[in-house]
């Protein structure tokens, strides 16, 4: 009889260690943070989900199509908002002629000429009564051009290219930058100083990362990119996704990378989708949705910052670690209805989705795939207290795959109440900074090329 009492009495101690540790895991005193919390996804007042890019250009650089092709091109793919950002040009009115560059006088020696919309044109496509492709049926909706766009270092060999936006007047026109780590934080800094947003254009493409996927997981590397967004309020985050990736592969890896290095100061860092479109066959590539109550500049403007927004593309390599598997994603210009999420709520330690055009749904964290599960237009939810590691989440993001591309969310940080930390820049020494420059300079990027070429 002692025996029993003495098993049962372990038994029950066992079940009640167990259930103690269930309900301090269970209750964790932390919060998810939704970047779609305000939105209304249905019914009374339901906001829209508007599509657009943040990077193109025209022949006023260094693209194969004039300004009218490819604002008339991306207005019959049913964009609801454009961003013209060529190299070194901060954008103007569609009715107007830019900043011209010497640098692009080229252009009129190989017959792409200069060009913009007449002033009938303009206000058509903005109020949505200029005809589709057929000439005769209006749109019925507007497409909004967002002006003041200018992607920095237009003489750069090294590819550090930074999107700058809301520039005013022709500030930044001209701005010809330096190389490499210098030149990403000249260009960031002047941007802000001159009281713009922006962004890092295609990291992949500086760091090389098609022959070296490893770099976006350097240490040295994620360093450098999340002190640049860390210092500088104006640097909202990254591309993602770039066109057709080329050269872009791997930078979904290095944003979750520079997630879990920038939140513990307090700073998301968003996740872009663009265009970068040169002709207009690459207008059916890589663009976001954005989630506003209303399709306007300054919604567009809130709504980068606030990350509520999805970012899509049609062309991506395999990728083992988290998507696409098995083979390449390549629809572009296929005509496949775009995956898409129809609503997102979070309910304490709970996230439940519903999605359209979707086939697989994952969840993100810490840049490992933590759920992954086939999805329809039932909602799919999953709660965060049935992982073990949660503790040790920083964020979580959610991915769709289906047949025409891939779309991801934007991070959902996770709060636990503790003190953000404090960034500060470190103190660089005189010698560290004539390194820098150096580096930054023509002549060590031409001898880099040469050495790549030999290579």
């Amino acid at each position: 009889m002692k025996t029993f009492r003495k098993t049962i009495s372990i038994i029950l101690c066992a079940l009640l260690v167990a259930q103690l540790g269930i309900c301090a895991f269970a209750g964790s005193d932390y919060t998810i943070v939704n970047p779609y919390e305000e939105v209304i996804w249905s019914g009374d007042g339901a906001w829209g989900a508007y599509k657009g890019t943040l990077h193109s250009h025209t022949t006023y650089s260094d693209a194969d199509d004039t300004l009218p092709v490819m604002v008339k091109e991306a207005y019959y793919q049913d964009y609801d908002f454009l961003t013209i950002s060529d190299h070194g040009i901060t954008g103007v009115d569609w009715n107007k002629t830019p900043a011209i560059q010497p640098l692009y006088l080229y252009q009129y020696i190989i017959d792409n000429p200069y060009e913009h919309l007449t002033d009938e044109e303009y206000e058509q496509i903005q109020n949505g009564t200029y005809p589709l492709r057929d000439g005769t049926t209006p749109r019925g909706k507007k497409m909004v051009p967002v002006l003041g766009a200018n992607e920095f270092n237009n003489l750069s060999l090294t590819k550090n290219h930074v999107n700058g936006f809301f520039l005013e007047g022709n500030t930044g026109s001209g701005f010809i930058g330096l190389e490499n780590e210098y030149g990403f934080e000249q260009a960031i800094s002047f941007i802000e100083e001159n009281g713009g947003l922006s962004h890092i254009n295609h990291p992949g493409d500086w760091l090389d990362s098609n022959s070296n996927p490893d770099v976006v997981n350097d240490p040295e590397k994620i360093k450098f990119f999340g002190d640049l967004i860390l210092k500088y309020d104006s640097c909202l985050g990254i591309e993602t996704l770039n066109e057709r990736n080329g050269t872009t592969g791997y930078d979904r890896i290095l944003w979750d990378n520079l997630l879990m290095y920038c939140l513990p100061y307090g700073k998301n860092v968003m996740g872009y989708s663009n265009t970068d479109a040169h002709h207009t066959g690459t207008v059916d590539t890589s663009y976001m949705y954005f989630m506003m109550e209303e399709n306007n500049v300054e919604n567009i403007k809130e709504t980068m910052q606030s990350g509520a927004f999805f970012s899509l593309t049609k062309k991506l390599r395999p990728n083992d670690k988290i998507g696409p598997y098995g083979e390449e994603l390549d629809v572009a210009n296929e005509g496949f209805a775009d995956p898409m999420f129809t609503s997102i709520k979070v309910d304490g330690h709970k996230v439940t989705v519903t999605a359209k055009n979707s086939t697989t749904l994952q969840w993100i964290a810490n840049g490992n795939v933590i759920y992954k599960e086939a999805i329809g237009t039932e909602p799919v939810t999953i709660d965060l207290d049935t992982f073990k590691d949660v503790e040790d989440f920083q964020y979580i993001r959610a991915e769709l795959f289906g047949e025409g591309g891939l779309c991801h969310t934007q991070a959902f940080a996770i709060d636990d109440g503790s003190e953000p930390l404090k960034f500060v820049a470190e103190e660089v020494s005189f010698i560290d900074k004539l390194v820098t420059f150096f580096k930054g300079t023509w002549i060590w990027s031409i001898i880099g090329e040469i050495a790549r070429a030999i290579g």
